[in-house]
């Protein structure tokens, strides 16, 4: 059993306050796919960003993190259930979830038990979707800085399961039938001071500082200082990697993983 990564949880509150939301033409997309909308479980969900906008579409959402402490800044819905749970354990009943999500999350997953239970609890012909952002683009003279500041600063201290995410997941397991997506971004209007809390709430920088005693965004702010004045708002966007598969054939069993008992 892949031990729990928290990244996170010393976090929560900056998390919950300074990442982007995802597009809601997105989620509308991903649920349209499916046949029924009666029950959407997001596993990871962190704060909730995935799962609020999923209520918009879906009778009920349950939404399961490992981190106690990202789901205490949880946004509320009256149709979101948050639950305290591994991905490979949701308490979902067999056969009852039409659209599984996976938001920014995977790479820290262990695919295989958590892939058995996509599986096992979700609807024939049901739909599980997954995705991740890498590093943004932002407008003007800000974006050069920013790639400099991400290459030479940032890079020696990701975690490493994030190359999965450089990757786009496309070096991830993925054992569902396909379906082609169009591309997808997140875009928002950022301060400085925004800016700088959304990339305060990366692994990395946290990294920096536990290894070094590195002040990431204090280089960060000073490296922008001639050229994002603090008043001005700039266009950030994150490009999204998305893959969206059906449960086409749930009598088949999973991909094995090595040394591994198939669950058949």
């Amino acid at each position: 059993m892949k031990r729990f990564a928290d990244h996170f949880s010393g976090r929560a509150a900056a998390y919950a306050a300074y990442r982007p939301s995802y597009p809601p033409a997105f989620i509308q997309y991903l649920s349209a796919l499916c046949p029924s909308h009666d029950l959407a479980w997001d596993a990871g969900t962190g704060n909730g960003q995935a799962a609020t906008l999923l209520a918009e579409h879906f009778a009920r959402v349950v939404a399961t993190d490992a981190s106690p402490q990202q789901l205490g800044h949880a946004r509320p819905h009256p149709r979101v259930t948050y639950t305290v749970a591994m991905a490979d354990a949701s308490g979902l009943l067999a056969s009852s979830v039409d659209l599984v999500t996976v938001a920014q999350a995977l790479h820290w997953f262990d695919l295989f038990p958590f892939y058995r239970e996509v599986r096992r609890i979700s609807k024939p012909h049901g739909v599980i979707a997954v995705w991740c952002y890498d590093l943004m683009e932002v407008d003007g003279a800000v974006n050069p800085v920013v790639n400099d500041f991400c290459s030479h600063r940032v890079e020696p201290f990701w975690p490493l399961e994030r190359r999965h995410v450089a990757a786009g997941y496309r070096d991830l397991e993925f054992p569902f039938e396909e379906v082609t997506t169009r591309d997808w971004a997140m875009t928002a209007r950022l301060t400085k001071t925004e800016f700088l809390g959304c990339i305060g709430t990366w692994s990395a920088v946290a990294n920096a500082r536990d290894r070094e005693g590195a002040d990431l965004i204090a280089e960060l702010a000073e490296a922008l200082r001639t050229v994002w004045p603090d008043e001005e708002r700039r266009v950030v966007t994150w490009p999204l990697a998305c893959r969206v598969g059906r449960m086409s054939s749930l009598d088949a069993a999973p991909p094995t993983a090595p040394n591994e008992v198939s669950m058949r």
